[in-house]
């Protein structure tokens, strides 16, 4: 690998003087400001809000505008100005309603110097080649012309004048304002963190990963419901089957349909030819949603308990054929007295409610009818089968993984399963056993090697994803069991509790938080561990462990906006420290662009360093020194 490596730097850089200058220039780039990072995490398809954050770099572009412009311009005309930068497409249309033509020149004029002083505001950080590839191609000559030329200059001043002139002249300003907006939006935040579940429950999480693909440096933690998504694509009738439920109960089986194009008429006509609407299986649907008809919410709730009941029969096949997993708790019809329908669990036989039990056999409760069995065949072969969702996990896939070490920060979605003393639980499979780091890795492994081979592969491999999905030992899961069953069909507070893993009380505790970073070789002194999964409610603190322990679900998805009481977090991280940003709830795109109605959000210093951060200290930082060693060895070896 080394030789490999050697051997590719000498063909990059044939001479001395390449190679020599290659170092001085990585030298000084160890120098510049550390760049900024910004950690979300839970978007769960929203892609409204998720995309005007992205524009706003989380806030931060505001800030800089504020930084760049206070004492030139009015909190209202900051505000345009912002808006512009964030929608320039669609506040150039109202600009060419609201102005006369000789009134647009002159705007236009105004406009492009703010725009290039924002964008060599927003560049101090970057090298001149790295600002190059931020902008578009059609404008990179004219616009480092603009940025790096001395304007006030007499000898050039007229130069400058006919560039500006006659972009407006030749019909070019909007396309150079939209070009200019894109860039400075890309670099205002530099690299993005998306700490998991990006699926489910929002209507768009297709659009959030095409958005992804689009930016500069991203990387994800998968979630829970992210990998939902990855074993239907890999083969899990469970994983399909539960993703299918919960969309139908979030009356969102759109982004089936119409995102990915998979038929569901075969699914339909089953449900309403089977099962009658049911309370227990009303879609949930969100008040800024479109009201649907009864016709609509008659066929999905149908839908819904014919999906339900095909999980419950195949959990139990999967949970059988699997006794590492531990799960028999969790073979819920094999408890039901379906004569007199109740349920026996801890000791105690519980009423059961709105039950919808006419396909399955009280002796073999598992299998599937003839229908059912087609029905899943048929679906599980288009979600393996979808070019489009394949590209967009594979993106994720590639970008992705169970964990991240970047910066001095352990980035996870879920938990580490420990018991309460803080030891690390065991998943002990086919006699071998893995705890803490190695428990993430060989998940890691597993997901990788599933998607790889979708339905080539035994049945452990697809299992194991549903497993991440709800098992007691699953980092993505954290709890003891997922009532899902209970909740449908009892009443019974008692039937509907989980138990969270341990890690979620002491992951408060400063030395818990340090055990934890040593195990993934991180330093504990300057370490974090950022995490989603649990919204944070109101009243209680996303920091935690003298400020090493962050939690940044904030509640993005409409779901929990009653629960968090706010629209979401966002961490930025940048070369004076980190800032924990809490933003609340965003409306819609229409009323953001028509009114300039921002997410109003708020910052709160977690870390501020004494001496500001530089590339050197950082993972790109590191990169970049074993470079500068391989350069100089090949500098040593020409002649």
């Amino acid at each position: 690998m080394i030789n490999n490596k050697m051997k590719t730097l000498s063909e990059k850089y044939p001479t001395k003087m390449a190679i020599t200058s290659e170092i001085i220039n990585l030298k000084a780039i160890l120098n510049l400001p550390k760049p900024t990072e910004a950690f979300m995490s839970d978007l769960h398809g929203e892609y409204d809000a998720f995309q005007h954050l992205i524009r706003t770099g989380a806030g931060n572009l505001r800030q800089k505008i504020a930084e760049v412009f206070s004492g030139e311009m009015t909190e209202d005309t900051m505000q345009a100005f912002a808006f512009l930068v964030y929608y320039p497409t669609e506040r150039l249309a109202l600009k060419h309603a609201q102005l006369s033509a000789s009134e647009l020149d002159q705007w236009y004029l105004t406009t492009f110097k703010r725009l290039i002083d924002l964008l060599k505001f927003v560049s101090t950080k970057y090298t001149r080649s790295k600002v190059r590839k931020a902008m578009a191609p059609d404008f990179v000559y004219i616009t480092e012309e603009l940025m790096y030329g001395d304007v006030a200059n007499s000898d050039k001043k007229r130069y400058f004048q006919e560039i500006t002139t006659s972009i407006i002249s030749m019909g070019q300003a909007d396309a150079l304002i939209i070009a200019t907006s894109h860039t400075i939006q890309r670099l205002v935040v530099d690299h993005w963190h998306i700490i998991g579940d990006i699926y489910d429950r929002g209507p768009r999480p297709d659009l959030i990963v095409e958005q992804l693909t689009k930016l500069p440096a991203v990387d994800i933690q998968w979630g829970n419901h992210d990998i939902l998504w990855f074993g239907a694509a890999s083969g899990s009738q469970l994983c399909m089957l539960n993703l299918l439920r919960i969309c139908a109960r979030y009356n969102n089986l759109a982004i089936i349909e119409k995102a990915y194009g998979i038929d569901l008429s075969e699914l339909v006509q089953f449900a309403q030819r089977t099962y009658q609407p049911n309370l227990a299986f009303e879609p949930k649907v969100a008040a800024n949603q479109p009201a649907i008809s009864t016709a609509e919410k008659k066929s999905i709730n149908q839908v819904h308990q014919a999906i339900a009941i095909m999980q419950f029969k195949l959990e139990q096949t999967v949970i059988k054929r699997n006794p590492d997993f531990k799960m028999d708790h969790r073979l819920t019809l094999s408890h039901v007295d379906f004569e007199q329908q109740t349920i026996h669990l801890n000791g105690h036989d519980y009423p059961l409610d709105n039950t919808c039990f006419q396909t399955i056999d009280p002796i073999h409760p598992e299998i599937l009818t003839s229908d059912e069995a087609a029905i899943v065949t048929s679906l599980l072969n288009a979600f393996t089968h979808c070019q489009k969702l394949r590209k967009h996990l594979r993106f994720l896939i590639d970008n992705g993984s169970m964990y991240q070490l970047y910066n001095q920060n352990l980035l996870f979605h879920g938990c580490i399963p420990v018991d309460e003393a803080g030891n690390f639980l065991t998943l002990t499979l086919a006699n071998r056993q893995y705890a803490g780091k190695s428990l993430l890795d060989f998940f890691d492994h597993q997901i990788r090697t599933s998607f790889d081979h979708p339905l080539n592969q035994d049945n452990l491999s697809t299992d194991l994803l549903w497993y991440l999905w709800t098992g007691p030992l699953s980092p993505l899961f954290g709890k003891n069991a997922m009532t899902t069953f209970e909740r449908y069909f009892s009443a019974d507070p008692v039937l509907h509790e989980e138990k969270k893993n341990a890690y979620y009380q002491l992951r408060h505790q400063e030395d818990f938080i340090e055990k934890l970073l040593l195990e993934f070789g991180l330093t504990p002194e300057t370490g974090h561990i950022l995490n989603g999964h649990t919204p944070v409610k109101k009243g209680h603190n996303p920091i935690m462990a003298n400020r090493k322990m962050i939690v940044i679900d904030g509640g993005f998805s409409k779901a929990y906006h009653h629960t968090t009481g706010i629209g979401g977090f966002t961490l930025l991280y940048n070369s004076y420290g980190m800032q924990l940003v809490t933003h609340q709830p965003f409306t819609t795109r229409a009323n953001a662009i028509a009114k300039m109605q921002d997410i109003i959000s708020t910052r709160r210093v977690i870390d501020q360093v004494s001496q500001r951060q530089r590339v050197s200290q950082t993972n790109i930082g590191a990169a970049i020194k074993t470079e500068i060693e391989q350069l100089t060895t090949l500098l040593g070896q020409k002649k």
